[in-house]
């Protein structure tokens, strides 16, 4: 098996760097603005279309952990792993419907800013420096590290010099500004998904070869034969992986807590569409929730094909790590099987992928830093071309410590895992304080710090008690257990978050209730320190053409459902 890029592969790699560097100069001088402006730096603002904000939104969210991890959850799970990508495009509408308006009456243009303008600067704060550990600690430098592993899987290259490379290149585009980032995203989104479908292409060619047919059609056909239990979206208790993809639980419960919190309450998401006006950023999120409909076909299916392959007697060395089969390996054992010109593809859509994150996560890093922490507390007074200039320095010194720290984390261990546990910890309370602040006046300050604080204790206690407790006897009521003979059980991921969601709610308005905002004296003058948020019902309308998008996602959604069910 070809285990290194040959010269072809590395002209078609050069020839996208080439277009995506160059397209990004071009951008950069076109819409470039005399004097400095930190909104136009940081949100592009008024400078992108709807398509340029969709595909900016996949080209971020896609990365080593989606094509890696995702097709190693359909070598092991199947199409049910597609949950997390299809839901996301169910979220994507409410998004557009009720959160983005809220935003962009009320001049939200960063996560931490909602925070002091709904309750006040110790909820603002603290969320800011959160999200700034999280964002560079786990997000970032996951990342990193995880695209940096896959790219000396598939071409060879050291380690190191594939981190560093991937640091440079993020950071060449991150200086543009948020417009040179969501205009080059499409074309990185192109690469993407070419790359993807040739990738896609060869696993089910292979698979209708290997049983003497020919062409993707049957290969499709032939995967679903040998591998029915693969193609269940809705799995069974007594499913071995029912821990990740708990049941019913992906359609009424802690799945939307997770996508509602990524796709609404994240500066790494929303920054692309809040410096939009409405229309252009509800049409880009309708994009995004097609391109999503898309992914699975790209990460997922090519992980079950090399299932089938694998049960066939395929790829038996080529999967194993330590001497067990890796299910992460399914993927890159794949793209080496690429003929020469069309691996140089892939691996221009993998470094497409992993370059986009990077450079989304390292804008929206320097925006809180510049916008949240260093002009409100530091600099009241810095003038527009001293913020941009902080925020460039901050791009370069969040990827240089990302790079430093990475090898530390044990990020190899599971690098899907690593970022959903860690961030899972606090979804739940980031979305509760958010959603009762959209669309609750009474919601006091208080009741949001509880929720930060509260939801965190929740989760860990929720994690952790169970697997210390004989809870045998809950296990008809959502518990299930570690081992088939263990008396040890474990709450699910995704229950587990909906939960804690459910207590934070009724918490709040507890807090909120018997203790209303406090009236202190300021002066003279009483200062209600409970805020509100210009919110009415005619922001959430929404046009026919948008309406009619919406129903056929939504139409599209039901049939996948209730065909793979």
């Amino acid at each position: 098996m070809q285990k290194s890029l040959q010269f072809l592969d590395y002209v078609v790699f050069l020839v996208y760097f080439a277009i995506v560097a160059g397209y990004g100069i071009y951008i950069y001088q076109k819409k470039k603005r005399k004097t400095a402006d930190s909104k136009d730096f940081f949100l592009a603002e008024g400078s992108l279309t709807w398509w340029a904000i969709g595909a900016s939104l996949i080209a971020s969210n896609i990365s080593a952990e989606q094509f890696i991890g995702m097709a190693g959850s359909g070598f092991n799970i199947g199409l049910a792993i597609s949950t997390y990508e299809w839901m996301a495009a169910a979220t994507l509408i409410i998004v557009a419907v009720f959160f983005l308006p809220i935003y962009l009456k009320n001049k939200i243009y960063t996560m931490p800013q909602f925070l002091l303008r709904r309750y006040n600067k110790t909820v603002s704060t603290i969320m800011a420096v959160f999200w700034l550990l999280l964002y560079v600690v786990v997000n970032l430098t996951s990342i990193l590290y995880l695209g940096a592993l896959a790219i000396n899987t598939i071409s060879g290259i050291n380690f190191e010099v594939c981190m560093i490379l991937l640091a440079v290149f993020a950071v060449f585009i991150t200086l543009g500004g948020m417009k040179v980032i969501g205009y080059t995203d499409v074309i990185q989104v192109f690469f993407l998904i070419m790359g993807g479908l040739a990738t896609t292409y060869l696993a089910l060619n292979l698979v209708s070869e290997h049983f003497g047919e020919t062409g993707v059609l049957k290969g499709f056909h032939l995967i679903t034969q040998h591998a029915g239990d693969h193609f269940h979206m809705i799995l069974k208790r007594n499913d071995p992986h029912y821990l990740d993809l708990p049941g019913l639980s992906i359609l009424v419960g802690g799945m939307w807590i997770v996508n509602l919190n990524y796709w609404g309450c994240n500066q790494y998401i929303t920054q692309r569409a809040l410096g939009a006006d409405l229309k252009t950023a509800r049409s880009g999120l309708l994009f995004a929730g097609f391109l999503k409909l898309l992914m699975p076909l790209i990460v997922v299916l090519p992980g079950i094909a090399a299932y089938v392959l694998h049960s066939q007697g395929l790829f038996q060395s080529e999967m194993l790590k330590d001497g067990v089969t890796n299910a992460d390996n399914a993927y890159p054992v794949l793209m080496n099987l690429l003929p020469i010109g069309m691996k140089g593809l892939a691996f221009a859509a993998h470094t497409a992928a992993i370059v986009a994150s990077l450079a989304g996560k390292a804008n929206s890093i320097s925006t809180i830093f510049s916008l949240d922490i260093y002009k409100e507390h530091f600099a009241k007074d810095a003038d527009e071309r001293h913020v941009v200039r902080v925020g460039k320095i901050v791009v370069i010194v969040a990827m240089i410590l990302a790079i430093i720290i990475s090898p530390f984390l044990g990020i190899e261990k599971g690098g899907f895992k690593f970022i959903q546990e860690y961030t899972g910890f606090v979804s739940p309370g980031i979305f509760a304080m958010f959603l009762l602040g959209f669309f609750w006046k009474r919601t006091t300050p208080g009741a949001a710090l509880f929720a930060m604080v509260g939801g965190f204790a929740m989760s860990i206690i929720l994690k952790v008690l169970p697997k210390w407790t004989d809870l045998s006897g809950l296990s008809g009521i959502g518990f299930s257990a570690i081992s088939p003979d263990s008396k040890l059980y474990e709450i699910p991921f995704l229950d587990r978050m909906g939960i804690v969601f459910v207590v934070c709610v009724i918490v709040m308005i507890l807090i909120s209730l018997l203790a209303p905002a406090k009236v202190k004296v300021a002066g003279a003058e009483l200062v209600d320190e409970s805020k509100g948020l210009e919110v009415d019902a005619s922001m959430f309308r929404t046009s026919m053409p948008f309406a009619i998008t919406a129903i056929l996602i939504c139409g599209i959604l039901v049939a996948l459902y209730t065909i793979f069910w």
